[in-house]
């Protein structure tokens, strides 16, 4: 009686399909809830990689700390809470997009180029941009409260 290895056993595979157990084959898509998975842990590899290395990330997320709590303690409606919190994620929405930017034009190259230094400065407006509108944001809901505040102890 011959004995059969899996080695020697006859196989449906093409020779060039990896084993069902190998990992998936480069640029094949994950799907369901795996691809969610990854999809988180490259956001926070993302995340972190703009807190080491970008000091003005590491101030805005300070500048989010106390104002993402600020926005739930305010007594302003629904529709203005969701405003004010809305517009302190988005500057960090669009410092995380900058920091992209400047991170794939630094790997491009470092020579000064006058399309990589425009490339740099529109998405330092972009920041600026959304700081502005964060500092619109509070300034027109929280404004009115801070004023009569100030006016009740003055």
């Amino acid at each position: 009686m011959v004995r059969r290895t899996s080695s020697s056993r006859p196989s449906s595979r093409s020779p060039l399909q990896p084993p069902a157990s190998s990992p998936a084959p480069v640029g094949a898509k994950r799907r369901g809830l795996l691809r969610g998975f990854f999809a988180l842990r490259h956001s926070w590899h993302g995340m972190t990689a703009a807190w080491r290395e970008e000091s003005a990330f590491r101030q805005e997320v300070c500048l989010a700390v106390v104002l993402l709590p600020a926005a739930f303690v305010v007594p302003v409606s629904a529709a203005e809470r969701v405003l004010l919190a809305g517009s302190v994620l988005l500057v960090l929405l669009v410092e995380l997009i900058n920091s992209g930017i400047e991170a794939a034009i630094d790997r491009i190259s470092l020579e000064r180029h006058e399309l990589s230094g425009r490339a740099k400065d529109c998405g330092s407006a972009a920041v600026a941009v959304s700081l502005a509108i964060c500092v619109m944001t509070w300034g027109v809901i929280c404004g009115p409260l801070a004023w009569r505040w100030l006016r009740a102890f003055v």
